[in-house]
C-alpha cells in the first residue's frame, strides 16, 4: 500500500475541516529529497521518504498558495523563479496575509528539496498610507490601493478579535461545542408551536383586512395591508428554510414553498442556495452572494479589483458604473431597497430556470423545481391577472397598488442587511474558527420582546448564525448563553438598537464611498502621468 500512498495527514486538526491534501497543484521534482519532519523513521526506504517529503512540500504549497493569492485569486499561475506552479482545481483562496508577516512563500522547499524565493504578496508591499508624506497626490496605482485597504481592515479587525492562531481557535471551537451541548440538552431546538398559532392569527387578520379594504375599493389601503402580509409571513418562511418548523426536510420545504412561492411570488428553492452559502462564509466578498451588489453597492474594498464571485461563477467588474454609483451608495441605499423586491422576483425565476435548480433532478428531491415553478406561476396568475388586470380598474391605481405593495415590506430588507453590512468584511484565512467569523460578521439588534413580532426573529442573527435550527422563538432565551459565551473567549458581542444599527451601515457605506473616491484619484493621476504606480 505504500507504493499507493500520494501523501502524508499533517499532524493536527484539519483547518476548518479543510482535508490537507486536496486540489491540483504541481511542481517540478527534482534529484535531492529532503525528509518533511521527524515523522519520517530512520530506517524508511529512501525513495518512499522522498515521496512523503515532496507530498508534504506539496500539501504546503497547497496551503501557502491559498493564503498568498487571496488577493488576487483570478490568477491560473504562480511563477517561483525558474519553477512554474499550474494552480487547477483548487478551492478559491481564503488567507490574506497581514503586515509584517512572514510567508513560508518568501522561502519555499518545492517539490524534492529546491529553495525558491518570491516577493511578499501585494497586500505586504503596499505602502503605510495612500499618499506621500505631506503631498496630496495618490502614491500608488489603483491596485496598490485596493491591496492597502483590504490590509487596513485586517489589521483593525486583528486588535479587536482573538489571534486566529489555531491554538486560540481551538479553545473557542471547544467551548463552541460546549455551548452547543447545553443548547441541545436544555430544549432550545423544541419548536413551540403555539407560537405559530399566534403567528397565524397575525397573518390571517393581516390578509382579511387587504380584502375587506379590496372589496369597499380603497385600493392604496387594501396594499397596505398586503405588504405586511408579505412582510410578516416571509419571516416563517425564513424558519422553514431553516428547517426548525418541524424539522422535517419534505414538510417545511412544502411550507416554505406555499409561503414563499406560492403567496409571495418568491423561490424558497433559490433563497435556500444563496443563504447556505451567505451562512458559510458569511461577508466574504468572493463567497457571499449577499453583499454582492456592484455596481449598485460595495462594502468592502475588495470589490475595487473585479472580484469572481464563487456563487454566481460571475465577475463583478469594477467599471465606471461603479465608480459613479458606489460613492454615492449612502443616499441610494434606501431608495433602492424600497424596490429590492422586483430584484427578488428576477432571481427567483433565475433559479429556478438555472442548471442549479434543475440538477435536482437527478435527485430524490426532483420535485422541488416543478412545485416551484408551479406555484410561482399560481402566484402571479393570482397577483397579476385576478388582483391587478380584473379587479383593479384603472392603470394609475394598478401602478400605485404595485408601488404601495412593494415598498411597506422595505423594513424586511432593511432588517436582513442591517446586521451584516455595516460589520467586517475582511477573510482571516481558514485558521479563524467558525464561531469567531459568524460573531465578527453578524451584529444583533437590541429592542424590547413586545416588538419581536415586528423583527420577525432577525434581530437576533448573531445567535441565528450561531445556531440557524433553533426556532426563532427560542432565540431570545438563546441570547444569554451566546452572551456567556462570548465572555469567556473574550469574542465581542456586536448589539446596537435599530437606529444605531443603522447609522453603522451607513457609516460603512459612507467610508467605502470615501475609498473609493481616492481610488478614482489614484486611477486618474496614473492616467494623467502614464506611471504604473510606486510599490
Amino acid at each position: 500500500m505504500k507504493a499507493l500512498r500520494i501523501g502524508r495527514k499533517p499532524p493536527g486538526v484539519w483547518l476548518n475541516r479543510t482535508p490537507p491534501i486536496r486540489g491540483g497543484v504541481f511542481v517540478k521534482r527534482t534529484a535531492s529529497p529532503v525528509p518533511s519532519d521527524s515523522e519520517i523513521p530512520s530506517d524508511t526506504d529512501e525513495a518512499i521518504s522522498a515521496d512523503d517529503s515532496s507530498s508534504q512540500a506539496c500539501s504546503d504549497l497547497d496551503t501557502e498558495l491559498s493564503s498568498a493569492t487571496s488577493l488576487s485569486s483570478d490568477a491560473s499561475d504562480v511563477e517561483i523563479d525558474d519553477v512554474k506552479v499550474k494552480a487547477t482545481g483548487l478551492a478559491p483562496p481564503t488567507g490574506v496575509k497581514r503586515r509584517g508577516q512572514v510567508s513560508q512563500m518568501d522561502k519555499l522547499v518545492v517539490g524534492g528539496g529546491v529553495v525558491a524565493e518570491k516577493a511578499s504578496s501585494d497586500a505586504s508591499d503596499a505602502p503605510e498610507s495612500p499618499t506621500n508624506h505631506g503631498d496630496s497626490q495618490p502614491r500608488f496605482s489603483a491596485a496598490g490601493y485596493t491591496a492597502w485597504a483590504v490590509r487596513q481592515e485586517i489589521d483593525k479587525d486583528s486588535a479587536v478579535y482573538p489571534s486566529v492562531d489555531p491554538t486560540v481557535q481551538q479553545r473557542i471551537i471547544h467551548r463552541y461545542q460546549a455551548l452547543h451541548q447545553r443548547v441541545h440538552d436544555g430544549g432550545y431546538y423544541k419548536c413551540r408551536y403555539i407560537e405559530y398559532g399566534k403567528e397565524m392569527s397575525r397573518y390571517t387578520t393581516l390578509f382579511a383586512l387587504f380584502l375587506v379594504a379590496l372589496y369597499y375599493k380603497w385600493y392604496m389601503t387594501s396594499a397596505t395591508f398586503l405588504g405586511l402580509f408579505w412582510h410578516q409571513i416571509m419571516f416563517t418562511a425564513h424558519d422553514a428554510g431553516h428547517l426548525a418548523i418541524t424539522q422535517n426536510f419534505v414538510v417545511d420545504t412544502l411550507i416554505g414553498m406555499f409561503i414563499a412561492d406560492f403567496c409571495c411570488g418568491l423561490s424558497i428553492g433559490w433563497w435556500k442556495s444563496s443563504h447556505n452559502v451567505h451562512h458559510l462564509l458569511t461577508n466574504h466578498p468572493e463567497h457571499d452572494p449577499d453583499i454582492q451588489n456592484v455596481p449598485l453597492f460595495a462594502t468592502s474594498p475588495a470589490f475595487f479589483k473585479s472580484l469572481h464571485s464563487s456563487y454566481y461563477d460571475f465577475t463583478f467588474v469594477w467599471d465606471a458604473a461603479a465608480n459613479f454609483l458606489v460613492p454615492i451608495q449612502q443616499y441610494t441605499y434606501y431608495p433602492v431597497l424600497a424596490i429590492a423586491r422586483f430584484n427578488l422576483y428576477l432571481l427567483s425565476w433565475l433559479h429556478v430556470l438555472s442548471d442549479r435548480s434543475t440538477s435536482l433532478g437527478k435527485s430524490r428531491a426532483w420535485w422541488i423545481r416543478p412545485t416551484e415553478i408551479t406555484f410561482m406561476a399560481c402566484y402571479w396568475f393570482i397577483f397579476g391577472y385576478l388582483l391587478l388586470w380584473r379587479a383593479l380598474p384603472t392603470w394609475t391605481i394598478r401602478i400605485g397598488f404595485v408601488l404601495v405593495s412593494h415598498i411597506v415590506p422595505m423594513p424586511l430588507h432593511i432588517q436582513i442587511n442591517l446586521s451584516h453590512w455595516g460589520m467586517s468584511t475582511s477573510d482571516h484565512g481558514e485558521s479563524e474558527s467558525f464561531p469567531q467569523r459568524q460573531l465578527r460578521t453578524t451584529m444583533d439588534v437590541d429592542c424590547p420582546a413586545w416588538l419581536d413580532f415586528i423583527h420577525g426573529g432577525l434581530q437576533f442573527q448573531a445567535v441565528h448564525h450561531l445556531f440557524p435550527r433553533v426556532p426563532r422563538h427560542n432565540l431570545r432565551r438563546l441570547q444569554k448563553l451566546v452572551r456567556e459565551f462570548c465572555d469567556d473567549t473574550d469574542i465581542p458581542y456586536s448589539i446596537l438598537t435599530f437606529v444605531d444599527g443603522n447609522k453603522k451601515v451607513l457609516g460603512r457605506l459612507g467610508e467605502i464611498s470615501d475609498q473609493v473616491k481616492i481610488l478614482i484619484d489614484c486611477q486618474n493621476y496614473m492616467a494623467e502621468n502614464g506611471e504604473m504606480g510606486l510599490h
